[in-house]
């Protein structure tokens, strides 16, 4: 069916390591839906980068409440493919809309972190999305937008995070109505 020699979800993880099965793998976990999810968890953990890169992007789409704090460990993974799409998952509401985002509380301080410090520059740029969320409802995440969008090393840094500050497309699209 797949070309595996085993189908269940534990194999389709590992085979999201395998360049050849990794496709495969995805979408018939992604089918699998929240029946997959135990197994999804258990390959953040996987040594193999690239099955931990593959976990977080399912995860954007099944996610759950009780996925979120391994999704926030993740963003400190040392790999930068697997931090982005940690970021991704975290900020993304277009996959599973608003029904377990995480708050300021728990995501704010890792993505302000990594907007900052990370060597990285699509991981800022994730990062910055992340903060950008709260550009309306915390000062720290604006203030960081501000400061990333005048001095990031990167133009893509500069020119994302200026998004989501004061005359930025979304900054403005998602200001709050006025009273």
């Amino acid at each position: 069916m797949l070309g595996f020699v085993r189908t269940d979800n534990t194999a389709l993880v590992s085979c999201l390591g395998d360049p050849q099965r990794t496709v495969a793998a995805y979408q018939a976990l992604l089918r699998r839906g929240k029946h997959s999810i135990g197994a999804i968890r258990t390959g953040l953990r996987d040594e193999n980068p690239a099955v931990r890169e593959g976990c977080c992007r399912l995860l954007d789409h099944l996610v759950d409440t009780e996925s979120m704090g391994e999704l926030i460990t993740m963003a400190d993974d040392p790999d930068a493919r697997v931090r982005i799409a940690a970021f991704h998952a975290l900020a993304c509401d277009r996959c599973k809309g608003d029904s377990c985002a995480p708050g300021a509380d728990r995501v704010l301080d890792p993505a302000l972190h990594h907007l900052v410090a990370d060597p990285d520059p699509h991981v800022r740029a994730m990062a910055a999305e992340l903060v950008g969320k709260f550009t309306h409802s915390d000062a720290r995440a604006l203030a960081a937008l501000k400061a990333s969008h005048a001095n990031d090393p990167s133009p893509a840094v500069r020119k994302k995070a200026g998004w989501f500050t004061p005359g930025g497309t979304i900054y403005e699209r998602t200001a709050p109505s006025a009273p």
